[in-house]
């Protein structure tokens, strides 16, 4: 597995610690590594860090937009589907908070409900290559935990969004 983004790791956030799990180079100018915490696997995990980088002339608004609309028609079919967007004028940092579920197999019930929060960030590395770099965390429940997972929620719903916004996202290096 290669490191493209060459963060130093663990990435530590909100007292958890997350090792590097998957990595992917899918284009010339787009990168994307996962991050899970010990015991957790990538297939059925709890909670996943990502992080994305795109490179080149990329407006982080129209990649929040993008996002937005790809949730609007998945709500037009999952009426679960929900998000929340904020914008940062000072730092030009955009966020989206989102909820998303898969159903079981014959549609009667959730199988996993997920939470994500998107924190979309400019990025422009030594060499002065400029870019966007997303910045998410994802929780999961499943199956009889979805019901307290949507309780808990509720109670401290801005928690995750207020880490988020201020975590010290660490320099990056891509390798290329």
């Amino acid at each position: 597995m290669i490191d493209y983004l060459n963060l130093p790791g663990p990435i530590v956030f909100d007292g958890k610690s997350y090792k590097l799990s998957w990595t992917s180079h899918p284009s010339g100018n787009y990168y994307k590594q996962e991050y899970i915490v010990s015991g957790d696997n990538a297939i059925k995990f709890t909670t996943m860090l990502m992080v994305e980088v795109v490179t080149g002339d990329i407006k982080i608004k129209d990649a929040a937009a993008a996002k937005i609309e790809e949730l609007k028609k998945m709500k037009e079919a999952n009426p679960i589907v929900n998000y929340e967007s904020f914008d940062n004028p000072k730092t030009g940092e955009y966020m989206i908070d989102f909820l998303l579920s898969e159903n079981t197999a014959d549609g009667k019930d959730i199988s996993i409900l997920e939470r994500n929060v998107y924190r979309y960030m400019p990025f422009v590395d030594k060499a002065g290559k400029k870019g966007i770099i997303l910045f998410g965390i994802s929780t999961r429940s499943y199956g009889d935990k979805i019901q307290p997972f949507l309780v808990s929620l509720k109670s401290k719903k801005s928690d995750l969004v207020n880490k988020m916004a201020q975590y010290k996202f660490p320099e990056l290096k891509i390798i290329r």
